[in-house]
């Protein structure tokens, strides 16, 4: 055990590494870079700059050096605890992203917890009632979940929410709470406003989770250790919910590790149609404005995500399946 965590610890510190360099490489391959961006903010302003100031705007920020030697400096600060300066928004990265990354991982932490009390109830009803009105009508629902485009679900369910209930969905704070500090009623207040954006998030997971879950139920129940259990006299259900339910949520527990960054990386439509105080939007400002620093240590996070996620999925898969060992065990 000790060994395989060690083990694991050690590839997830090389993964995020091999993520730090191929994000910050991948970042600075479009031409120019934040000041030329920048330039070409302030000529749709009037305002011109000359050659002269364009460089000394690159010396100031460093960016008239080598992409390896910004980048060595970019992990210095890292090992400090420091995620780089945010060219655009003049602060350290950590402050940019400190609230809206800490809202981030609640609403994905909420959102995973629907898509499984949603998703793996229905996953078993429908498999057990194979073929049943209920099994038909879950496909349907299913099928419209995966093919309706989040950011449309999130529009239509904005119009109807303020037309039929006067309730604004944009946001996860009311006006009186977005510059508050935290405190109970801060929390009972972004509870309130997380329901609609939890659904439209996790409806496409939802739908594929439910398919997933069928699927493998339906294959294990077909296996010949459940007709042996069904010989021994067990009730039915009880059967059921004992083992091949727990088979078939091994391929469900593998897929929660990457629900995790697509929250974060796949729902920045949503979260600017929403007007969602998430990491999503500033990631795409980021991209657009080409800073580097800010973009970078964004996708350094959803990397790590991804590694940490991966590594909880492993440990829920040794608890839920005595079949998976910890390798070199």
């Amino acid at each position: 055990m000790l060994g395989y965590l060690i083990r694991r610890v050690v590839y997830a510190a090389f993964a995020v590494w091999a993520v730090s360099i191929i994000s910050f490489f991948i970042i600075n391959l479009p031409p120019g870079d934040y000041v030329t961006s920048y330039i070409a903010q302030l000529a749709i302003q009037g305002n011109i700059i000359g050659a002269e100031e364009a460089e000394s705007l690159r010396e100031y920020y460093g960016l008239d050096q080598p992409i390896y030697v910004q980048y060595l400096k970019w992990m210095n600060q890292i090992r400090q605890g420091n995620l780089g300066f945010s060219f655009e928004f003049g602060l350290p990265v950590n402050d940019v992203i400190g609230e809206r990354l800490i809202l981030t991982m609640i609403l994905a932490a909420a959102t995973i917890v629907f898509i499984w009390i949603v998703a793996i109830p229905i996953g078993i009803l429908s498999a057990v009632r194979q073929y049943s009105i209920w099994d038909h009508t879950f496909t349907f629902f299913g099928f419209v979940g995966l093919a309706v485009p989040d950011f449309m679900l999130a529009l239509v369910m904005m119009y109807f929410s303020f037309v039929l209930f006067d309730f604004s969905v944009g946001g996860l704070f009311s006006p009186e709470y977005v510059s508050a500090s935290w405190s109970l009623g801060r929390g009972i207040d972004l509870a309130q406003h997380m329901i609609i954006p939890i659904i439209i998030l996790g409806t496409a997971g939802t739908a594929s989770l439910i398919r997933i879950t069928r699927a493998n139920l339906l294959d294990e129940l077909r296996k010949p250790y459940v007709a042996t259990a069904r010989a021994k006299g067990l009730s039915e259900w009880r059967l059921i919910l004992k083992y091949p339910v727990r088979m078939a949520l091994n391929p469900a527990i593998s897929l929660t590790a990457y629900i995790l960054p697509f929250l974060v990386s796949g729902s920045i439509v949503v979260s600017v149609v929403l007007g969602l105080p998430t990491v999503g939007p500033i990631l795409l400002k980021a991209l657009v404005a080409q800073d580097m620093f800010l973009a970078g240590g964004i996708i350094l996070l959803i990397g790590w995500m991804t590694v940490v996620g991966t590594f909880l999925s492993d440990l829920l898969l040794v608890w839920a399946d005595p079949r998976v060992k910890f390798e070199g065990r």
